[in-house]
Order: C-alpha cells, then sequence, then structure tokens
C-alpha cells in the first residue's frame, strides 16, 4: 500500500502535527482522515455531497469540499482546516464578528463558513453586501436568514482593511 502524506494546517502547531502520519486509506475522503486519523473533528460532514459547504477546508489556500477531496487528490498539497483560524486564544476577524453580531446559531455550518469567508476576504477586501451573499452562497445554514452573517462578513473586512492601514 501506497502511502499518501499532505501538509495539515501548515502553519498551525498549537497541540495538532503539522506533517500527519500517512493516510492508509487513499480513498477516504479527507473529510474522515482529519476527525478520526488525526484527531482535528472542527470539520463537519453535512451533506457528504459538496453542496452545504459545512465541510470546507482550504487546499493550497482555496476553498474545497472535504468530503469530495480523496486521501491521494491531496498528496503534496497544505491543506487547512477551521482549526487554523484565530491564533494565540484569540478568534479570527470572521469568527469574532460573527460572535458580535449573532451570525451563529447552532454552529453547525460555522467551520465552513469561516473557511470560506477568511479565504474570500483576503482577496476581496471591500465588499458589498450583494457580493457577500454570492461568496456565501455555497454555504448553507438551516437557522438564520443569513442577514446576521452578511453584517459579520462586512464588518470582519471592515477591521481586516483597518488593521492593514494600521
Amino acid at each position: 500500500m501506497r502511502d499518501e502524506r499532505f501538509k495539515l494546517n501548515p502553519d498551525f502547531t498549537a497541540g495538532q502535527r503539522a506533517d500527519p502520519p500517512p493516510v492508509r486509506r487513499a480513498a477516504a475522503a479527507i473529510v474522515r482522515c482529519s476527525s478520526r486519523g488525526l484527531r482535528i473533528d472542527g470539520t463537519h460532514v453535512g451533506c457528504e455531497h459538496g453542496v452545504c459547504g459545512a465541510c470546507t477546508i482550504l487546499v493550497d489556500g482555496a476553498p474545497a469540499r472535504s468530503c469530495l477531496l480523496y486521501a491521494v487528490q491531496a498528496q503534496g498539497h497544505d491543506i487547512t482546516t477551521i482549526e487554523a483560524f484565530g491564533a494565540d486564544g484569540k478568534l479570527s476577524p470572521v469568527q469574532q464578528a460573527l460572535h458580535e453580531e449573532h451570525g451563529l446559531q447552532c454552529g453547525f455550518c460555522t467551520p465552513g463558513i469561516v473557511v470560506t469567508m477568511e479565504a474570500w476576504l483576503a482577496e476581496n477586501a471591500d465588499p458589498t453586501e450583494a457580493e457577500i451573499r454570492e461568496a456565501l452562497s455555497g454555504n448553507l445554514c438551516r437557522c438564520t436568514s443569513y442577514h446576521n452573517i452578511v453584517v459579520a462578513i462586512a464588518k470582519a473586512a471592515r477591521r481586516r482593511r483597518e488593521e492593514t492601514v494600521k
């Protein structure tokens, strides 16, 4: 059997392995490998069809559905999960804004939204409300009307811009 290796949360080392042990089942979805074998359980399994966005991770910095990505496909890539966001006990800008603006309900969709929006805001520093809604369209939330989530993402974008100016 061939070992498949990828870097998990390359910039995050607080209690996690930056270079995980080899994945023994190359046909296993990354979301299953990370939660079972690597004890990274913040990424949620929702629909298992790539539709809901709950399992979103970053592959080389780009959002991807981990329920559709096999371990063999991750070989040689940097995989970033929700655990990599926030540092030193502080929430990331999106996490903090979601908390402050009550953009959270049950929290099941939250990891996917945070991962997606952090990556998206890195490329879209000053989004309009319509652009935020479009970017969120791949993440389903069954608890909210999205209004507070949109307000939170706009707040996070504003904070990120303010930090850049400092």
